[in-house]
């Protein structure tokens, strides 16, 4: 099952078995040669039985207030301060665009750009704008606006470590913006789709973002901001002059948090909210149960890689300094017990960040399968060296979250281990990966168009800044960094399948994450909610519908 935390970030998820981070953007993607959807073709997602699945093509109908319950709060609205996790791109998505739009294939399409295209290595990327676009107060949105969100993210603590690549930023006419690189960055146009991981995709009025004010967003988006009450509701309402002809076609849209998962479910069969998200394997296995319900999930069809849930390591203090405790902890997991324990079944098993149906998927990664009798085995010669073997393992404090961690510390003191429980709150445990004080933490991250959206979190550089580290476990391997920027700047498909291979093989040996399971994200809905899983882009294609819990709204319409 995987709980949600506080995953306010662009940058990962934590919580036992699922919360975020933040630190750059969205793993999600827009195209160029190195990669498009690489376990599915569709953008429907998943769905069981006879639900409806979020797809019409009745005529929409205008009007109504629409309530869309998100499983956490978020710390803001600027791309540049906030950390955005699937509840910051719902809302973002709601009063900014972004720059580029995943098609259904998960390829990159034009969206507030009218185009984007590179040289051929990938290191001149030319933007041009849309002429005419607008902010909600008025305001030009064009080339010198988007350069003037590029720069300011430059010099984010957040969002700057995901643009160290960039060289120059360049008006180079009122409608056009030529980036350039210091060197190949093939997938960028990918982190122009905003997501976890790329959120500087999303472009704020200038003069707002620069005051760094956390909430009142101005940006071209399909509401205007309305109201915000923290861990209460967000309200935006209809923007009448939004550049796409004719949407949205709601009047109002309200998010409220609930992060307690029976909560967020009871409030949808009671109609308290419209609308959910969640990656609860016990909502998703009650809402496919529940034929009434529009439903539709990840699980056979995801763009890209998901999100994986895992326990985070922290190797840069005892006792995972030492490898042969990580190794410990892999042998003492089931991944198959977790997910018919905790997840009903629901979720898939795993044995790394790739999943079957990628082509970076290994069955023999070199990751130890779960062998109760080697974990043992391991402790006992850790403790024989006279290291240790206790450590605190931080989980969320709702029920979900504790269970997830009595299970866990259950299984790992089998091993020998000894571990403490240490519940921490919702709004701080992101901080708490950040900064480093942890010795282990239920987890949940990942997910990705291109895998190049994780670089932040992989690469060595990002994991020695004191006090702050977005390579939140530490892990400092440096044939790491030598995969990644072959990965990075190749575009040829073969040597880009090699790297992430190598990825995959050196998170097996070096044992940063201890994998539970595959998550899985579902968007559940009353019958009256049209349309939730059916996007478009600009140009009348279909875009990507769910993808890691969140949806576009300017399309959505209610019967």
């Amino acid at each position: 099952m995987t709980d949600r935390i506080d995953r306010r970030s662009f940058l990962a998820k934590s919580a036992v078995a699922g919360a975020g981070i933040a630190a750059g953007g969205v793993l999600a993607a827009c195209g160029s040669s190195s990669s498009g959807s690489t376990t599915s073709t569709t953008a429907s997602g998943g769905s069981t039985g006879t639900h409806p699945n979020g797809i019409s093509s009745a005529t929409p109908k205008r009007g109504g207030t629409l309530n869309f319950g998100v499983d956490a709060e978020e710390k803001g609205f600027s791309p540049t301060q906030g950390t955005f996790d699937e509840v910051g791109i719902m809302y973002a998505r709601t009063v900014f665009d972004t720059v580029m739009i995943l098609d259904a294939n998960g390829m990159p399409q034009p969206n507030l750009a009218e185009s984007v295209t590179s040289d051929s290595a990938g290191t001149v990327w030319t933007i041009t704008m849309r002429p005419n676009l607008k902010f909600h107060n008025g305001a030009v949105c064009d080339a010198a606006a988007v350069a003037a969100n590029f720069v300011a993210h430059q010099h984010s603590l957040l969002t700057g470590p995901a643009l160290t690549p960039l060289q120059s930023v360049v008006v180079t006419s009122p409608t056009v913006v030529t980036i350039t690189m210091k060197t190949p960055w093939v997938p960028f146009n990918y982190y122009l789709c905003g997501g976890i991981g790329s959120q500087f995709a999303f472009i704020a009025e200038p003069t707002w973002l620069a005051t760094g004010s956390q909430t009142n967003p101005i940006g071209t988006g399909p509401f205007i901001f309305q109201e915000w009450v923290p861990n209460s509701h967000f309200t935006a309402t209809r923007n009448p002059n939004y550049w796409r002809s004719g949407m949205p076609y709601l009047d109002t849209i309200t998010y409220k948090p609930i992060p307690d998962t029976q909560q967020l479910l009871a409030s949808l069969n009671s109609g308290a909210v419209d609308i959910i998200h969640t990656s609860d394997a016990t909502d998703t296995a009650s809402m496919r149960s529940d034929t009434s319900l529009a439903l539709i999930d990840d699980s056979k069809n995801v763009a890209g890689e998901p999100d994986m849930g895992c326990i985070q390591l922290n190797l840069r203090k005892a006792p995972f300094n030492n490898l042969k405790l990580r190794q410990a902890a892999a042998y003492a997991t089931s991944s198959a017990q977790y997910v018919q324990v905790i997840d009903q079944g629901v979720t898939e098993t795993s044995n790394g960040v790739f999943v079957q149906g990628s082509p970076y998927y290994l069955s023999s990664n070199g990751y130890p399968a779960f062998n109760l009798s080697k974990a043992q085995q391991l402790v006992s010669e850790v403790k024989a060296a006279g290291g240790s073997v206790a450590f605190a393992l931080g989980h969320t404090p709702d029920p979900e979250g504790a269970k997830i961690g009595e299970y866990l510390q259950q299984i790992l003191n089998q091993a020998g281990m000894e571990v403490t429980l240490t519940p921490i709150l919702q709004d701080s445990i992101i901080n708490v990966a950040l900064t480093g004080n942890f010795q282990a933490l239920t987890w949940r991250q990942f997910g990705a168009v291109n895998p190049d959206l994780n670089y932040i979190f992989w690469t060595p550089t990002n994991a020695l800044t004191p006090g702050f580290a977005i390579n939140m476990a530490g892990n400092t391997d440096p044939a790491m960094q030598t995969a990644l920027i072959q990965g990075r700047q190749s575009s040829d498909k073969t040597s880009q399948v090699a790297a992430y291979q190598q990825v995959n093989r050196l998170l097996s040996q070096d044992i940063p994450y201890v994998w539970y399971s595959r998550v899985v994200w579902s968007i559940g809905a009353q019958p009256k909610v049209q349309n939730f899983n059916n996007p478009s882009t600009p140009a009348g294609n279909k875009a990507y519908g769910q993808i890691g819990g969140a949806v576009w709204p300017q399309q959505i319409w209610l019967s």
